[in-house]
């Protein structure tokens, strides 16, 4: 017997949680899940080993992320829009770097010299707000720390107020919040990631009304 899809009461009337709902979300928090690793992989190499190649973690980070990025939902379109293009922001700053100075001195240069971290930065940017945008719709705890923490790390940094290995620590406690955040996320339901799909459609009516 083939279960029917659920259906829920939503704010602009009842909508239902498909099939496809449901792969998207297993995809974003698998893409955020690869994100949280790639982040406290990439922290732990820099710290423990040396920077030569902790780069390569940015890879699966910035594409995890990106990806999340596609497939988190988000009831505001310019905020979902802003955190992409903070994303790619961060990715071109991330590639103008390492073509400057090459990838093996890329993190070695960073934490040198922290103004790099206005090119990079936006990524971290991107991160943040999915944080805010957890927190804002779960009151997850780790979520508030993410969403607190990266910023007070690189804009402490970027200042002069955090030396280097404290803004370090405070990434990397970050990013063992965002593990903890998208491995919980797995026993969720996934209506509650998709949301009230009532309301996308009330606001997809509304812009198609403004721009007929």
């Amino acid at each position: 017997m083939i279960m029917a899809d659920p259906q829920f009461d939503g704010v602009y009337g009842p909508f239902t949680i498909t099939a496809s709902d449901r792969a998207e979300v297993q995809r974003y928090r698998f893409c955020l899940l690869i994100s949280g690793i790639a982040m406290t992989a990439g922290l732990l190499h820099w710290w423990l080993i040396g920077s030569q190649w902790a780069w390569v973690w940015l890879m699966p980070l910035c594409i995890g992320l990106g990806l999340a990025l596609q497939w988190i939902h988000i009831y505001l379109r310019p905020l979902h829009q802003a955190l992409q293009l903070f994303w790619l922001m961060g990715c071109l700053g991330w590639l103008v770097l390492m073509w400057k100075v090459s990838p093996g001195q890329a993190l070695q240069t960073l934490g040198l010299h922290p103004l790099w971290i206005l090119a990079v930065g936006p990524l971290f940017a991107a991160l943040t707000g999915i944080g805010f945008k957890e927190f804002f719709c779960f009151r997850r705890p780790e979520a508030v720390g993410l969403t607190l923490l990266l910023p007070i790390a690189l804009l402490g940094r970027l200042t002069g107020l955090v030396g280097t290995s404290s803004c370090m620590g405070l990434m990397l406690i970050a990013a063992l919040l965002l593990l903890v955040l998208s491995m919980r996320k797995f026993g969720m339901d996934a209506a509650a990631d998709v949301g009230d799909k009532s309301v996308f459609a009330y606001l997809d009516a509304q812009r198609q009304v403004a721009n007929p």
